[in-house]
């Protein structure tokens, strides 16, 4: 019964709220460890009780999970409760008055223009062939011209960058669109990707096969290069650059992009736009990044700060 419940919960975010569809695995991987963990306890969704949600909570802190984990986890409870009492099977909501373990406020991790110029040559050299060397490259001018998310990059149809576009729509979380703008060295590198690219296609198009929608096609399931393939292609561009691994993700390279920008004297309303932030709560955060930074230059090269 369990499962009958999440798996209506998910197709409800799905039609009703456009959920995106890697959030709609987090809620079914939580509900289903939720659901899991209650059926040892002889309990369900419909007969658990506030002392049971909480019990939970806190068999996931002795697990070690972060503190991120759990909110996430009690904001999928809380969220399935509500569809519950409006579907009628459950006439209350047991997690509603549950405070949640908060957020750590980290400052995001972000990298210099210095590093992302490492990055940018590494991924010139990097690949067996001119072709791998020629995708690497417009990957990363792409990335951070633009500070997609990495779903986003990987997924962008080639009918977006026909032309020479000066902006590309794309299609976000939740299907919502936008307009990014491409500096010249993007739509350079583009430009050499798009002559590799489509060359390879017409080359398979005489052979039968069907034409790919993307730009950065793949012979995988999903017709396009996959997130983790580009986790993996970071992080060797990371090494090669000289740079630490861990501190370079696809997201550093999305902060970069709107750290850079706010340095420049961006308007903190046009980053949102351009990241596709629904709030600008969620913006904010890099004007911490700056004065994090400020106090770092400060600490380090004021005379009267020197021991």
């Amino acid at each position: 019964m369990d499962d009958a419940h999440i798996s209506a919960f998910l197709e409800a975010q799905a039609a009703e709220l456009g959920a995106a569809h890697n959030t709609l695995l987090a809620y079914g991987r939580d509900l289903r460890d939720v659901a899991d963990w209650l059926a040892a306890k002889d309990r369900s969704f419909e007969t658990a009780a506030r002392a049971d949600i909480e019990n939970y909570l806190v068999h996931c802190e002795a697990q070690g999970l972060a503190r991120a984990t759990r909110a996430r986890r009690l904001s999928a409870i809380k969220q399935l409760y509500r569809f519950g009492f409006e579907e009628g099977w459950r006439m209350d909501n047991p997690a509603i008055q549950i405070a949640g373990p908060g957020k750590e406020k980290r400052l995001p991790k972000t990298l210099s223009v210095d590093d992302v110029e490492q990055l940018l040559q590494a991924a010139e050299r990097h690949g067996r062939t001119a072709a791998d060397r020629a995708r690497n490259l417009c990957l990363m001018q792409v990335l951070y011209a633009t500070g997609l998310r990495v779903t986003e990059l990987v997924s962008l149809p080639v009918a977006a960058v026909r032309g020479d576009p000066r902006l590309i729509l794309v299609r976000g979380k939740g299907g919502k669109e936008r307009m990014v703008p491409l500096s010249p060295p993007a739509r350079e590198a583009l430009t050499a990707w798009l002559a590799i690219r489509d060359a390879a296609e017409e080359e398979a198009r005489l052979k039968g096969k069907p034409a790919s929608p993307f730009l950065f096609p793949s012979r995988g399931k999903a017709g396009h290069l996959t997130r983790h393939w580009f986790f993996n292609l970071i992080k060797a561009l990371a090494v090669e650059a000289g740079l630490t691994p861990a501190d370079v993700t696809p997201h550093t390279l999305r902060h970069a992009f709107a750290t850079h920008l706010l340095q420049n004297g961006a308007d903190l309303r046009a980053i949102q736009t351009l990241l596709g932030h629904a709030d600008v709560a969620t913006t904010e955060i890099y004007t911490h990044v700056l004065e994090e930074r400020l106090r770092e230059l400060v600490l380090e090269h004021h005379p009267l700060a020197r021991e």
